[in-house]
């Protein structure tokens, strides 16, 4: 049994999305197990896409964000959260200035299974 609690760390989300000046540049702030956390900055559209193996957990911190899927919206605001199945083709949104905090495998991809010059974050830094 590990006894040795030196490596735990909190974090303050609010300290590291002041570090944060871009919006849809998402930064690691944790890891656990085979999973990053991100801090994400958004306004506005995102890209459709989807996912092909990967689960995604998107957490509203600041804000409201819309996940649009082919067939309906959902809305998330504050203090809430959703879950995008894998393969499920979606497209996120914010009206307003949102900040999310937002948990998927380490080897994912944000834009899933497209590749776009704005959005697309293959080296992503850590916060």
């Amino acid at each position: 049994m590990r006894q040795d609690s030196s490596g735990v760390k909190v974090i303050n989300t609010k300290k590291k999305l002041d570090l944060i000046n871009k919006y849809w540049d998402p930064k690691i702030a944790g890891e656990m197990n085979d999973d990053k956390v991100q801090l994400v900055k958004i306004k506005d559209k995102f890209v459709w896409h989807h996912h092909a193996k990967e689960d995604e957990l998107f957490y509203v911190l600041k804000g409201h964000l819309i996940v649009h899927f082919r067939d309906r919206d959902v809305h998330v605001g504050e203090g809430e959260f959703v879950i995008i199945p894998h393969l499920l083709e979606h497209m996120t949104e914010a009206p307003v200035e949102t900040h999310l905090l937002y948990i998927e495998p380490k080897q994912a991809l944000n834009t899933g299974n497209v590749t776009d010059s704005k959005y697309t974050h293959k080296d992503q830094e850590k916060v």
